[in-house]
């Protein structure tokens, strides 16, 4: 585990607290990867990592490229196998894909045959849900996402931004216990990259959802992040942990205060230590 580090305590109006004693929603313990590279060699991409993400929380993710960031929420979706090491959800370890878990991707991964409807739906279909059930889902999520209108459209006819929003509609639509999301907004524009942001600020405040998130944007972590997770470079293990109380909501006018500034400073300080080290 690395080390603690508390930022500058400032209010949060409007947060989303976990209750006092409750167990991690989220535990990862002394969880390492190591996989086959060229040449017979192995290559340990997560070392011995260690986390727990309180109920209702949101935890960022930073790191630099090929920290096994990614790697790490593949295999809390149960995507991969971990070498080694432990991982439960609410207690429930974790050995598969589960519907306890919802995963957004950086790629809008929705199934091009299918209507912004039906891909909404899909996940409440194969558990087994009613039409009726399932129709009161999609209407919900359409209506927070702003794509009512949309519902039959299939992916091909909407906008990146559009596609995200069905993305995350639809891995809310089974009701996760955590949402995964790995680089979400990575691929969209500044505009409509922030537009997104206060969406799913929105959303995990009305759900009241346990998030895990990936970015490699620091601003993005600031705004979303009621903590964020610095990893080291290959192999990756926690470097810091910075708990984030900056008050709620947000906005990026966040970015122009001293604690803000601050916060991004000691980020970009750990970062550059990793890429330091690393040459």
């Amino acid at each position: 585990m690395g080390d603690v580090i508390e930022a500058p305590s400032v209010p949060r109006a409007g947060t989303v607290r976990p209750e006092a004693g409750r167990s991690a929603a989220l535990s990862v313990s002394n969880v390492s990867l190591v996989y086959a590279g060229g040449r017979g060699r192995e290559v340990v991409a997560l070392d011995r990592v260690s986390l727990d993400v309180s109920p209702n929380e949101f935890c960022v993710i930073v790191g630099p490229s090929g920290c096994g960031k990614s790697s790490l929420l593949y295999l809390i979706a149960g995507l991969n196998e971990a070498t080694s090491g432990q991982m439960a959800v609410n207690g429930v370890s974790v050995h598969e894909p589960g519907p306890d878990r919802g995963m957004v991707f950086q790629g809008y991964t929705l199934f091009p045959w299918l209507t912004v409807r039906q891909n909404i739906e899909y996940g409440p279909k194969r558990q087994g849900m009613s039409a009726a059930e399932r129709s009161g889902i999609v209407d919900r999520y359409l209506a927070e996402i702003g794509l009512t209108q949309f519902a039959e459209h299939y992916p091909a006819m909407l906008s990146g931004g559009m596609r995200q929003r069905v993305a995350i509609a639809r891995a809310l639509a089974n009701d996760p216990g955590v949402l995964l999301m790995d680089e979400p907004f990575g691929a969209l524009d500044s505009q409509t990259r922030a537009t997104m942001q206060k969406l799913l600020l929105r959303i995990w405040e009305q759900h009241k959802k346990t998030v895990l998130f990936v970015t490699h944007d620091i601003d993005e972590a600031l705004l979303l992040g009621d903590r964020v997770v610095v990893m080291s470079a290959r192999p990756g293990r926690i470097k810091a942990e910075l708990s984030i109380a900056l008050p709620r909501p947000r906005s990026m006018d966040l970015a122009l205060e001293p604690d803000f500034i601050a916060l991004k400073r000691r980020i970009l300080d750990l970062l550059r230590d990793e890429i330091d080290e690393e040459h």
